[in-house]
């Protein structure tokens, strides 16, 4: 337990001093490995192929058991001291209040003559739907989620409207859980429906053309207790008529012989085909999906496969006079759009009807949707949007001039509307959604924010960086105009690489309390993502995986030597796969960085695959009990590669307790194991943040606490000199 030295450290920790420097002091202690919890070190041992491999932390696996507790609970005082003890940290907590107040929408999206859209006041624990009889009609409060709870244990995930929109659909996540209760509610009376859709994941239900019933996806009740661990398996698709009990939902399709297989559930405009987007665990996790349809009209439930073999990615676009439109890699690591017709007999019936280009789709996260009979196709240009509009014969119909090189999203809806919406960003504009007109191609602003900050004090450039191996890299930065290039900014070095994804230039108001401190904020599009391709991102994967790694220690590397700052002003910051990085890369280079934060990280490499989403994993990270696979990821597990009597920089690692995506285990153990084997001063601490899962904290005022905490936390062992 925490060591505690009567009323001396009682009255010095009230005078704001850290806990830590406290703890070295009063101790003498040449580390401060005395001031942390007792971690209990056993003779887990685990035999890969004739190879043992240590595990001295397993019992951290076990979240609900008494001693996991008690040690979760003493890392929480802990951290919570020293954060607490940290001068700048409540200014930085008020500054963050102030600067996130102010109005913020959402993407209006509508059925029937109903118009739906989000707004936040400013400092709503979450948002509020708004609905409106058309476009210009009075709005009036559709739901309230913060009448669900007050302290965001259920937060909200989703909304769908009936396609006469007089029925919401809402998701309903317990404490940021991926776990997600669909509810149902008649907009008219605003009372609920007794519908409950339960332990669904990952995907939207769907409502039946006739509004009398929805499909959805949905994995067994779990066991009492194990929600954070069980593993997805044995998910299926259902379907649930309005008003009937969900214990008699009809089972449309599911696969005993590929427990694995996650299915992401798509229907028709007409009603017919109901597609099926699958994948071997997450659906999109692997970039590798098989296609089915369901004949909604034939007599009896019968299944046709349009793609199988688990080849390439999929991603529907949507459907029109028969023909169901996708985007794909297949034959096409950029991306292409084809139509398949769902009564043909195979792949040479295939119509392309967008090539591939020179600049790619962001496949992963869907770049084309199908409004006004036409195909609005988003692309890539050196990790910007570009927006072009294709006619369905595949003519260029136009391309939509953006404001700048950022990031536009959105552009919803039916084949038969006259106008979608669309959202711009970058990294000094804030989220501002237009309106576009598909007849004309006219784009007016909509509504755009008015942030409490003179963003035009800020610069934002785009530079490229040599990887080790050559590969030219880019990197987005932005910064308070005139700074120097003397090596004493201090640096925040963001990065995820991994599944594709892309990381796009974006405005984040959290991030102001950094920049005008005088901070820099880079982020680095390194390989093993999607913003070159599925090239860019198979070439990162699997054996080649440290590849992501190398590619981050090498934009480090640049900003030292260009003299934007030095180690000890250089941080790194990464979540999830990111956390990996992070990881990976402080256990790797502990000496490069002076101060790291990972969120919610995979950390142990021999055993993600055994909780929760992890055996999706397996097409970035391969197999554990695989002989080479085994040997590629022993090498770079950050728990596994935590070296006793080592200095690693100052390190704060942060889960969520409702994690069930990647368990919180992960931080545990490593956590554990780097605070045993610290060997310098720079501390290395555990924040749980309570009623959260995978993604941020769901209400405002725990994203402010949660910043709070990171920009302190790197402020103060940065050495940076604020007020």
């Amino acid at each position: 337990m925490i060591v505690n030295i009567n009323g001396i450290l009682l009255s010095r920790l009230k005078a704001g001093l850290p806990l830590l420097t406290l703890l070295v002091a009063l101790t003498g202690a040449a580390a401060p490995g005395a001031a942390y919890p007792k971690a209990r070190r056993d003779d887990a041992l685990d035999d890969y192929n004739g190879v043992k491999v240590a595990d001295p932390y397993r019992w951290l696996e076990r979240l609900d058991s008494a001693e996991t507790r008690l040690w979760v609970q003493a890392e929480a005082r802990l951290t919570g001291s020293y954060l607490a003890g940290i001068p700048v940290r409540q200014s930085i907590e008020q500054r963050l209040t102030a600067l996130l107040d102010f109005e913020k929408f959402g993407l209006p999206f509508h059925k029937g003559h109903h118009y739906f859209y989000t707004h936040n006041t400013g400092l709503q624990q979450q948002s509020v739907l708004f609905a409106s009889l058309g476009l210009d009609g009075t709005p009036a409060i559709a739901f309230d989620p913060n009448a669900l709870s007050t302290n965001g244990t259920l937060a909200i995930v989703g909304y769908l409207a009936s396609p006469d929109g007089g029925t919401l659909a809402y998701g309903v996540s317990q404490g940021g859980s991926d776990w997600t209760d669909w509810h149902l509610r008649d907009l008219a009376s605003g009372k609920d429906l007794p519908d409950v859709l339960r332990w669904t994941k990952y995907y939207h239900p769907i409502f039946s053309t006739d509004g009398r019933g929805l499909y959805y996806s949905a994995f067994p009740s779990p066991v009492p207790g194990q929600e954070l661990r069980e593993r997805d398996l044995r998910d299926a698709v259902y379907y649930h008529v309005l008003g009937t009990p969900a214990d008699a939902d009809h089972k449309l399709y599911e696969r005993p012989d590929h427990a694995d297989w996650q299915f992401e559930p798509h229907l028709t405009g007409d009603g017919r085909w109901l597609v099926l987007r699958v994948g071997e665990g997450e659906v999109g996790d692997k970039g590798l999906e098989n296609l089915y349809v369901i004949d909604l009209q034939a007599p009896n439930v019968a299944i046709k496969p349009l793609a199988e073999g688990f080849d390439a990615n999929y991603i529907y676009a949507g459907a029109d006079h028969g023909l169901l439109y996708f985007e794909t890699t297949v034959a096409a690591p950029r991306g292409r759009v084809v139509a398949i017709d769902p009564s043909a007999t195979g792949r040479s019936d295939w119509k392309e009807v967008v090539p591939q280009g020179s600049d790619t789709m962001d496949v992963d996260a869907g770049s084309v949707t199908l409004v006004n009979h036409q195909l609005i196709v988003r692309t890539l240009h050196d990790v910007s949007s570009k927006v072009t509009i294709y006619g369905l014969d595949g003519r260029l119909r136009r391309e939509i001039k953006l404001p700048g090189r950022g990031t536009a999203g959105g552009f919803g809806g039916e084949p038969d509307d006259l106008e979608t919406f669309y959202s711009y960003t970058d990294m000094v504009t804030p989220l501002t959604v237009f309106r576009l007109d598909l007849e004309t191609g006219a784009s007016t602003v909509y509504r755009a924010p008015k942030v409490p900050f003179d963003t035009s004090a800020l610069e934002s450039k785009q530079v490229f960086y040599p990887a080790k191996d050559g590969t030219r890299i880019p990197m987005s930065l932005v910064y308070k105009k005139g700074i120097k290039l003397d090596g004493k900014n201090p640096t925040l070095l963001y990065g995820y690489g991994g599944f594709g994804i892309s990381l796009l230039p974006h405005f984040d108001a959290t991030r102001l309390v950094w920049l005008e401190r005088g901070g820099i904020f880079a982020v680095a599009n390194i390989r093993g993502g999607g913003e070159y391709g599925e090239e860019w991102h198979r070439e990162a994967i699997r054996a080649r995986k440290q590849i992501v790694f190398d590619d981050f220690i090498s934009a480090a590397e640049w900003l030292i030597e260009q003299g934007y700052t030095s180690t000890p002003k250089l941080a790194i910051e990464g979540g999830s796969n990111g956390g990996l990085l992070i990881g990976a890369c402080v256990t790797q280079r502990p000496y490069l960085f002076g101060a790291a934060l990972a969120y919610v990280g995979v950390m142990d490499m021999l055993r993600f695959d055994q909780f929760g989403q992890g055996a999706g994993w397996v097409g970035d990270y391969g197999v554990p009990r695989n002989p080479a696979d085994f040997k590629i990821l022993r090498a770079y597990s950050p728990y596994h590669n935590v070296r006793p009597a080592t200095r690693y920089p100052a390190t704060l690692v942060i889960t969520g307790d409702h994690d069930t995506r990647v368990m919180p285990a992960h931080s545990f153990k490593f956590a554990a194991a780097l605070q045993f084997a610290q060997a310098g001063p720079a501390p290395v601490l555990l924040r749980v943040r309570l009623s959260t899962g995978h993604g941020s904290g769901p209400t405002t005022s725990q994203v402010v606490a949660e910043k709070a905490d990171a920009y302190a936390f790197l402020m103060q062992n940065l050495g940076m000199d604020v007020k």
